[in-house]
């Protein structure tokens, strides 16, 4: 965790989500499945830029009757988080016995993290105080919204968790916006910053191209396969192609 450096995470964050999940198939071995959470998993603070960091991860259960709290890895993790230098996202898988009355997190929380450098969760869980949570400011990304839950207990921390259909380990580099959230394999995080730069001015390009009347379907598409060579992408696609055939 400590071998990235914050520059790099902070640059991510002026790329859009889509556009990051492209770049990273051009540039990267890993397969799609592996990149991005499930459809179910939706933005409720979409006016925030997008989030990028360093994943924390827990299980909570906040929805099972008769729970008894039990938040000292709660607070135990906080303190974790306010001893690392990097941006964080919050990673919460919801284990409680009703999932859809799992209410993770509120503005109060939200607070918390905020103060010890978290600046998002992720979950398959539910949250409430939107508006409180684009005051702090603090993006969300989870089921959607609930209203309450029941005593918080906090069973697990620091662990591989699966959101989304997505498996996430504490470490892995999150990023995500309106549209959605990603996992950045760490074998292109340092190439992909100018990656991505070259995968925008490519896409401005091509969907120029794409848009207009007078070129023929076959001449959009052999002036899309030039721009892929042009913006540096055709050894990626050629590379790609040759190892899924061998």
């Amino acid at each position: 965790m400590t071998m990235i450096e914050r520059h790099v995470l902070e640059q991510l964050a002026s790329f859009d989500t889509a556009l990051l999940a492209n770049t990273i198939g051009y540039i990267d071995d890993t397969p799609a499945a592996e990149l991005y959470v499930s459809a179910a998993i939706k933005c409720v603070t979409p006016s925030l830029p997008p989030s990028v960091g360093i994943a924390f991860t827990c299980e909570l259960d906040s929805s099972t009757p008769g729970n008894v709290a039990d938040v000292d890895r709660y607070w135990e993790q906080m303190e974790e988080m306010s001893k690392c230098s990097l941006p964080i996202v919050w990673v919460v898988k919801a284990v409680g016995s009703r999932p859809e009355h799992e209410c993770v997190l509120g503005d109060g929380m939200a607070k918390t993290l905020h103060s010890v450098g978290c600046g998002a969760l992720v979950s398959d869980g539910y949250v409430r105080d939107v508006q409180g949570l684009l005051q702090v400011p603090f993006a969300a990304y989870c089921r959607g919204r609930a209203i309450h839950h029941c005593a918080l207990r906090f069973t697990a921390v620091n662990r591989p968790v699966e959101i989304g259909g997505l498996m996430i380990r504490p470490g892995d580099v999150i990023h995500a916006n309106e549209e959605g959230v990603i996992r950045i394999p760490q074998s292109c995080l340092l190439s992909l910053n100018e990656g991505a730069t070259r995968m925008r001015a490519f896409e401005q390009e091509a969907h120029r191209m794409l848009v207009r009347t007078d070129l023929s379907l076959s001449q959009k598409r052999d002036a899309v396969q030039d721009l892929i060579a042009e913006y540096g992408f055709a050894d990626c696609v050629a590379g790609k192609t040759t190892r899924s055939n061998s």
